[in-house]
């Protein structure tokens, strides 16, 4: 990876370069010739780059990190979309997001225990008010970006007839929802439709209105880079929550990402095995945004500029798929990495028969790791005022 990057940057950048050095010296190429053989050498290595990292890559209108060269058009579209529709939309937004952190205050007046867990143990009225507004409110704020309407397909359960009744009432609720990660827009979408905890920075519980309302929401919050003997861990606090779910019908489920970090929509990562520790039911999701100009993924552009260029778009649009609840077999519930890894099969042979959704979901077996040397090859590529470091 590394050597790619330099050597694109050697065969751009530096005259000094090998192959920079004999394109200019070469008595049988003119100046012009040689940059423009420098320039194709360079685009070469950008496409490599790409399909060495795939599940990352961006292939629409605005280029890798959302800074390639865009047609006359698309430049007086996002001008009159910055001009006109981001206002609306930023307002618009900034109004629910107040709203939600109204109904979040109001029914957690004179509750205490949220430092217990860092979170709020709601029932009764407050429980019901802040479930049913972060529901209709989170649909809300996937309006104001865009997504008027979702086409959701729910699979039904193939063998449903021969679950013994007694187990019934077992069958009905998974610890779980599990989902490919695509871009933040993933969480909005989910707290519309089954309102799940998650897990999330020990930061974002001291955030100014995000913070309560991550609280209401029941998030585990974790600190990433805290080795302490004395610390769970995310998957030690994951599997505790999923359990409790199977054990409390009043405990909201978890949403996990099992690949842990974003793709461009196209991959499916390696599922770790966190989610599937506690070998109890899932609900596994599909997420699909097929894309005109720009691609709702977030994967290689930092969080404001998506945003912005997210706002820009008059239309953007989402596609669901709810598979059956999988109930996992004792082989299973006794070898996590083999459970993981056949919902993570599952998830990617129903994506093949589902019509609407555009394309398939391709498995790869890249992971947090990769995405991070591609995005450093990214950055040694542009002008050092334009570098970023997505957090993941």
């Amino acid at each position: 990876m590394a050597v790619d990057a330099t050597a694109t940057a050697t065969v751009v950048g530096s005259p000094s370069g090998t192959d920079a050095g004999v394109a200019v010296r070469s008595p049988l190429l003119p100046s012009g010739a040689g940059a423009a053989a420098a320039l194709a050498a360079g685009e070469e290595a950008a496409a490599e780059l790409d399909a060495k990292y795939a599940p990352y890559a961006r292939r629409d209108a605005y280029g890798p990190m959302g800074r390639g060269p865009l047609s006359a058009a698309e430049t007086v579209r996002l001008a009159l979309a910055a001009v006109v529709l981001v206002p609306l939309r930023f307002v618009a937004g900034m109004l629910v997001l107040v709203a939600y952190y109204l109904v979040c205050r109001a029914c957690t007046l004179f509750v205490e225990g949220a430092e217990e867990g860092g979170r709020f143990r709601l029932s009764g009225w407050r429980k019901d008010a802040v479930l049913r507004s972060g529901r209709a409110l989170a649909r809300a704020m996937l309006f104001v970006f865009g997504f008027y309407w979702i086409p959701e397909t729910h699979r039904g359960l193939p063998n449903a007839e021969d679950v013994h009744q007694d187990q019934s009432k077992e069958l009905e609720r998974p610890g779980a929802v599990v989902s490919n990660h695509v871009s933040y827009v993933d969480i909005l979408y989910h707290m519309s439709a089954s309102f799940p905890s998650f897990v999330a920075k020990e930061s974002v519980s001291r955030l100014p209105l995000v913070g309560i309302i991550s609280k209401c929401l029941g998030c585990i919050f974790v600190q990433r880079e805290s080795k302490a003997s004395d610390s769970q861990g995310v998957s030690g606090a994951v599997t505790e929550r999923v359990q409790e779910v199977c054990q409390d019908k009043n405990s909201p489920m978890m949403l996990l990402f099992p690949e842990g970090t974003t793709t461009n929509g196209d991959y499916l990562l390696p599922f770790k095995t966190g989610a599937f520790l506690a070998g109890v039911p899932v609900q596994p999701v599909i997420l699909r945004y097929p894309y005109r100009r720009f691609s709702p993924a977030w994967d290689s552009m930092d969080g404001a500029h998506h945003v912005f260029l997210l706002l820009c778009q008059f239309v953007n649009y989402l596609e669901v798929v709810r598979l059956p609840i999988y109930y996992p077999s004792k082989q299973e519930k006794d070898d996590p990495k083999l459970y993981a890894s056949n919902v993570r099969k599952l998830i990617a042979m129903e994506c093949m028969k589902t019509v609407f959704l555009q394309g398939n979901l391709i498995l790869s077996n890249l992971g947090l790791a990769d995405k991070r040397v591609y995005h450093a090859a990214l950055n040694s590529n542009v002008p050092p005022g334009s570098r970023h470091q997505k957090d993941d």
